[in-house]
């Protein structure tokens, strides 16, 4: 018996019951038909893409491939900029107009070793020439694994006109140097190499007791570089590469392979685990290694034309030819 007001079916699951209206008899017939029209509009609505949702990426969309795992944006602080006046370059806020962009100086640490960790010399420089030359350069340092997030950073900064990307203008104007240690310093060369894809250029790379990653090659320098100087040590169950190459000679000015020694005049290593000071002690001595780590900020200062400030104080005895700021003095080693 129908109650009033309902709609009631049969038994059967497909056949609905007469007193069904014959417009609510086809929805069942026509429901896979309406779906699949709502699919085929789907697939053919123009979606954002990857580069799209991250504006600092539109124009690296085959830029870095991607991590397993998402990693937040960096927190630097946003370029903020001026209109000076019709017709002249944008310059950074309170900086006068046709002055170059900060150089961008980007350290990548070894292991999986946080980009904050200031027991590590590659965390330490970058604050350091934040301090030393605030408005001048733009020094950050990352884990050795998220490249994604040092590009995007670079992009940023490089986006002048705040336009999402990057014109040939911004990209000629870059002014760039790349740094790290062990694995941090393998990443140094993909790094640059995945610039030179976005057709970005790079003032310096050093690398500092490179230790290749997997899938990376450490060795050969890509022609968007203008010059690169490795600095390695021969010991130890982990030691870095002797010597690196230019892709591009007529592009790229190898400065030298420089090697440091650490038996007869070790390094102290204050913070490092005992498993690291037994096992692989030259390669963390390197990463403590003063003289080493002095030559490669007066490097990184030199691309922006700057000195140095540094407390007079007394000093060691003066270096043994051997020693390392005598062969970086006398020139790269043939």
């Amino acid at each position: 018996m129908n109650v009033p007001g309902r709609y009631t079916y049969r038994n059967s699951e497909t056949d609905l019951a007469d007193d069904v209206p014959p417009r609510l008899r086809i929805i069942p017939h026509s429901l896979p038909a309406v779906l699949f029209v709502i699919a085929l509009l789907w697939a053919f609505v123009p979606k954002a893409t990857w580069a799209q949702k991250l504006p600092a990426l539109a124009t690296a969309t085959s830029a870095s491939p991607a991590d397993s795992t998402t990693t937040p944006a960096p927190s630097a602080t946003p370029v903020v900029l001026d209109a000076c006046s019709a017709g002249t370059e944008m310059s950074r806020q309170g900086a006068p107009c046709g002055q170059p962009q900060p150089l961008i100086v980007i350290g990548f640490l070894g292991g999986r070793i946080g980009a904050g960790n200031m027991a590590h010399k590659e965390a330490v420089i970058a604050k350091d020439l934040d301090q030393q030359f605030p408005g001048a350069i733009d020094a950050m340092t990352f884990a050795n694994h998220h490249e994604r997030d040092a590009l995007r950073a670079v992009v940023n900064l490089l986006d002048t006109s705040r336009d999402g990307r990057l014109s040939q203008a911004e990209k000629n104007a870059a002014r760039i140097v790349i740094y790290g240690h062990s694995w941090g310093a393998s990443e140094t060369v993909y790094f640059a190499r995945e610039l030179a894809r976005l057709g970005i250029p790079v003032l310096l790379t050093i690398q500092v007791d490179s230790i290749e990653k997997s899938g990376q090659d450490d060795s050969m320098i890509p022609a968007n570089v203008r010059e690169a100087i490795n600095f390695y040590q021969p010991d130890g169950l982990l030691h870095g590469r002797s010597s690196i190459h230019a892709v591009d000679a007529r592009r790229t000015t190898i400065l030298g392979n420089y090697e440091s020694a650490y038996k007869s005049k070790p390094v102290s290593c204050p913070g490092y685990s005992w498993y690291a000071r037994a096992f692989m002690k030259p390669h963390i001595e390197i990463e403590n290694d003063g003289a080493v780590w002095g030559r490669i900020e007066t490097l990184i200062a030199e691309q922006s034309h700057l000195s140095l400030s540094r407390p007079s104080q007394p000093g060691p005895s003066p270096p043994r030819p051997t020693d390392l700021a005598s062969a970086v003095a006398a020139g790269p080693e043939k």
